[in-house]
């Protein structure tokens, strides 16, 4: 018996017709909606060519989205690389064998988790602008980058040490027990054998995290960070086309988000062939679980 039919009955004639009609039904509401949001932006003028044009020319391009997105993908790969340090050292702690190492990173991490990320960056940029500028470390133009980057770092760097931990968490007993038989310690357990196969296991949610780097990237616009929204809204004020910018920049978001989740399907096909692989090879004498011919 299928699970289908154990979960619930199949839907009868009558059953089938109403969900077409409901379907249907569905489908025009939604094209009715469409159509009515078309209307209103011809009616105001905001389906003008020239008005799309503006937002996508080379002017547009040169000294606007390109700078932009630099800036985006520059301040979000580097968060992506300092909030992974982050995360694997806290999640290192969050499983250390002596308690006020646990209890340390869980405060700091449990901290980070709940503090909205907005929050981080109004905070740090406070913190940067008016303590670290004056000493003269940075240019006190730069403290919105910094502080985009702190914030990114400390708020996904925390959850990624709980994916760790309960990645870790998450795996059979056997796999420490058997590096301890052969006389691992716990922190080379981990680092060896139960975090590579954790990160593995968890490699969706990373990219997922990685995805909302991206975005939460956008936010350093409220403290005057110099990214793709904010370049796009100073495109739009120029030329009067501020939907059409705006448009085009959720797009290019949009892109880079596939991208990575595309590159992140591949890599994670791959390393998960590249274990069952391993997991399938056959020993000297013959196949895993099957005695060696004399």
């Amino acid at each position: 018996m299928s699970q289908q039919t154990v979960l619930f009955d199949a839907p009868g004639p009558k059953a089938r017709r109403r969900i077409l009609i409901t379907n249907i039904v569905a489908v025009i509401v939604v094209a009715a909606l469409i159509a009515l949001v078309l209307w209103r932006l011809w009616d105001q003028g905001q389906l003008r060519p020239h008005l799309w044009l503006n937002a996508i020319n080379g002017n547009a391009w040169t000294n606007y989205l390109l700078l932009g997105l630099q800036f985006t993908l520059q301040a979000a790969a580097i968060a992506v690389v300092t909030s992974l340090i982050f995360g694997l050292a806290f999640g290192f702690l969050r499983l250390a064998p002596y308690a006020p190492f646990r209890g340390f990173a869980m405060v700091i991490v449990e901290f980070f988790r709940a503090v909205p990320v907005l929050i981080l960056m109004v905070f740090f940029l406070s913190f940067y602008s008016q303590i670290i500028a004056p000493t003269g470390l940075i240019d006190p133009r730069n403290a919105p980058y910094f502080s985009v980057i702190t914030a990114l770092t400390l708020y996904n760097g925390s959850v990624i040490a709980e994916l760790v931990r309960s990645g870790v968490k998450s795996l059979p007993r056997g796999q420490r027990e058997a590096a301890m038989a052969i006389g691992m310690t716990n922190t080379l357990s981990l680092r060896t054998v139960e975090v590579p196969q954790a990160v593995i296991a968890m490699l969706p949610s990373l990219i997922s995290q990685f995805v909302i780097i991206l975005k939460d990237s956008a936010l350093g616009y409220l403290i005057g960070f110099s990214e793709l929204l904010r370049y796009a809204r100073q495109l739009g004020s120029g030329y009067g086309n501020i939907l059409q910018s705006i448009t085009v920049a959720a797009i290019l978001f949009i892109l880079l988000n596939f991208l990575l989740g595309w590159v992140a399907t591949k890599l994670s096909r791959r390393l998960s062939s590249r274990t069952a692989g391993d997991t399938t090879a056959e020993a000297p004498g013959g196949a895993i679980g099957k005695p060696a011919t004399p």
